[in-house]
């Protein structure tokens, strides 16, 4: 059995991001991942009830704030525990997310302000997804992730 990963949707064309578009990636190991069954595609802030488009939206302190003063931090929270859900059921251990988001962002994220300013840190997804030990790796990390899943496959 071969090791399955999880990848924010907005990799793989889906126009899921608030601004209503993807984020696609053309990339050899992904498409190679696709045709091998690997792949378990995941937009948790979707699957938390936002819709697309919407108000983009940054961690502040505890919650996740759009740039209009709403507090979105509920739903955020909800699509985490989705992607936790769907990690479980498939036993994932290795995930792909989308770079600088407030759900998925694994190293560094938006700083609150809106001002297009990154600090450290890791999204609400992210963080769950670690909680449970699924390693992270984000889309300019393909090969690193491709190499882990190799490992596990190895092991299994």
């Amino acid at each position: 059995m071969i090791a399955r990963v999880l990848v924010s949707s907005c990799l793989l064309g889906a126009d899921v991001r608030y601004h209503g578009g993807s984020a696609r990636i053309d990339s050899e190991i992904l498409r190679r991942w696709l045709d091998e069954g690997r792949v378990v595609p995941v937009c948790p802030e979707v699957e938390g009830g936002l819709g697309t488009p919407r108000p983009p939206a940054e961690i502040v302190g505890l919650h996740v704030i759009t740039n209009e003063g709403r507090d979105v931090t509920a739903a955020f929270q909800t699509g985490a525990a989705r992607a936790v859900a769907l990690a479980s059921e498939h036993g994932i251990r290795v995930a792909v997310l989308k770079s600088h988001s407030p759900s998925c962002g694994s190293s560094e994220v938006f700083d609150g302000t809106f001002s297009g300013r990154l600090v450290p840190g890791a999204g609400i997804t992210a963080r769950a997804l670690a909680g449970i030990g699924v390693r992270l790796f984000d889309e300019t990390q393909l090969a690193e992730a491709d190499a882990a899943l190799n490992r596990i496959d190895q092991l299994t």
